[in-house]
């Protein structure tokens, strides 16, 4: 939740366009403003306070606990110019919410933080837990002193400065699920490598889950940071102390089938749990359900006289590489979404054609390795941006529109299996973008066709075109025409008329959304198929659309308009 807090009214009415832009998301607290903030910093995850920073800076300096405890904090001043990120810039991500404030309230975010200014990712926003000296080894990252990045694996980390490698080096910035003694010039990044399995019997208490499961990963050399998560079988879903448990441990609580977990080899099957829930493993099962190594076997806890009630086993599992399908959009920038931003710079390494990887070079961190090629390889870019993903690295896949759309979605996911995550990131099409400047031509059923006959022979192509003529829905055109294919959108054309009147509206649009946009609204038969290349899109209405005042328009079909 945020918490918004005003003094004036001048404040108020810009924390009212906050409140209305995130419905839900906010809370405004009225009052005294140093009760306001008070109530606000103990409840909520971040604040914007519409009030001096001086001001600000005193109020919350009596509540600091920590960084990883006090909440982000955004000042914006009276005239709305400025929205500054105070505190929590990172762990309380007081930084995004200053640009989320700038993006509702047109001013300007204002971010000190000193890896924000030189674009490098803080080591707390690499996506792990961080510990040891982070300080310091932020510091000589920053400086560009050499950093030996030592890792047991490759993780899907966003890109690192090039001082960062893995030649060796007096700051060492590591990546281990393993306990590893403190240095003075040593941070340690927790990766999200095990799966704690765990069994018990009813009532057992949370103290003997949780002090199982931490003694275990302390006495194998393992770190609780890098738990992932704790699993167990359905029928335990409930048990308090293994809820408690995850709480505590701050992971989610993944749960199996008996006969899920019954069809996993163990190698310490028992008939106890096979007589109570169904399966002869609930801990080394549950454990191992997630694919990996088995490093520390079934274990017992051992209470003082009387039996033991919980058990415990402990997987690594195998590092998974990060696979993101970014649509761009039509080419303007400002039709760029913000997460498919955010997918770019999380990215190690780009893939996609090479006009694309142009649009968007500015927005990758350095250190993004890009791996780009021209048109006619789409199936050589799906292969390589799955395989670097399954190297184990953070990988974005590019495609104009949305990737989904005649894009490289299609050839990446065909090639990738489940060994990776994968991530969508949807776009702005062409044919959205055209349909905007167009008017409102797909204001009812409307289908998009590929007039491309490299990959689809045209007789499919020409089944399809009949299909959407006979059903009456609005078309719009792909890849209309080339200079090797200069005939197939006459003949869609001839076949759309067969079922529509000659004065059904036709819009035109070229390069939408780009600096040389241009369209026109023309009819069925007007429209001249010569004067369209690969850059155009074609909507065709159905009969119901109508021209008015300048403007392609499909009703939606009310009854009252009819």
């Amino acid at each position: 939740m945020i918490g918004l807090i005003s003094a004036t009214a001048s404040g108020a009415a810009a924390r009212d366009r906050l409140a209305a832009a995130w419905p839900g998301r906010t809370r405004v607290y009225e009052g005294p403003v140093r009760t306001a903030v008070e109530r606000a910093f103990a409840e909520c995850e971040q604040l914007v306070c519409f009030l001096a920073t001086g001001a600000v800076v005193r109020l919350i300096a009596p509540l600091l606990e920590g960084k990883t405890a006090d909440p982000g904090v955004v000042c914006v001043d009276e005239g709305q110019r400025y929205a500054v990120s105070l505190l929590g810039g990172h762990g309380g991500g007081a930084n995004e919410l200053a640009g989320r404030v700038a993006d509702v309230l047109g001013c300007e975010p204002v971010v000190t933080t000193a890896t924000d200014a030189a674009d490098v990712p803080g080591l707390d926003t690499l996506g792990m837990p961080v510990e040891g000296a982070v300080a310091a080894v932020s510091r000589a990252v920053l400086d560009g002193e050499p950093v030996e990045l030592r890792a047991d694996a490759v993780w899907p980390l966003p890109p690192l400065p090039p001082n960062v490698g893995p030649d060796p080096a007096p700051v060492v910035l590591r990546v281990t699920d393993r306990l590893v003694a403190a240095e003075p010039r040593q941070a340690v990044l927790r990766p999200p490598s095990l799966v704690v399995g765990v069994g018990a019997s009813l009532g057992a208490p949370l103290e003997e889950v949780l002090g199982l499961v931490e003694e275990t990963l302390r006495e194998a050399g393992l770190s609780a940071l890098s738990v992932a998560e704790l699993a167990t079988v359905d029928a335990k879903a409930g048990e308090p102390g293994i809820v408690g448990a995850a709480r505590a441990l701050g992971v989610p609580l993944v749960t199996h089938s008996a006969e899920r977990l019954a069809g996993v080899p163990v190698p310490n099957p028992s008939e106890a749990p096979l007589a109570a829930v169904g399966t002869p493993s609930v801990a080394e099962a549950a454990a191992l359900a997630a694919g990996g190594e088995l490093l520390v076997p079934k274990r017992k806890s051992s209470p003082a006289e009387r039996a033991a009630m919980a058990t415990c086993a402990v997987v690594r599992r195998r590092p998974r590489g990060r696979l993101a399908v970014v649509g761009l959009g039509p080419g303007a920038r400002d039709l760029l979404t913000p997460r498919a931003t955010d997918e770019l710079r999380r990215a190690s390494v780009l893939v996609g054609l090479d006009q694309y990887v142009d649009q968007i070079l500015d927005l990758l961190r350095p250190g993004t390795r890009v791996l780009e090629s021209g048109l006619g390889a789409e199936e050589e870019r799906a292969r390589t941006a799955v395989a670097e993903a399954r190297a184990g690295r953070a990988v974005a896949l590019i495609g104009s529109g949305d990737a989904g759309v005649y894009a490289m979605a299609s050839p990446a996911l065909a090639e990738a299996s489940d060994d990776i995550d994968v991530v969508g990131v949807p776009g702005v099409t062409a044919a959205l973008a055209a349909a905007a400047i167009l008017g409102a031509p797909l204001g009812h059923d409307h289908v998009s066709i590929s007039l491309s006959d490299l990959h689809t022979p045209w007789e499919v192509i020409e089944r399809r075109v009949r299909a959407a003529a006979e059903a009456d829905l609005i078309v719009t055109f792909y890849n209309p025409r080339s200079r090797g294919r200069h005939w197939q959108l006459a003949k869609a054309l001839e076949i759309l008329a067969e079922h529509r009147f000659p004065h059904t509206p036709v819009g035109v649009v070229r390069n939408a959304s780009r600096p040389d946009e241009s369209s026109r609204l023309t009819t069925l038969g007007g429209v001249d198929p010569a004067s369209v290349d690969m850059m155009t899109v074609v909507t065709v209405g159905n009969t119901a659309t109508r021209e008015i005042a300048g403007r392609m328009v499909t009703p939606r079909g009310y009854r009252w308009q009819s």
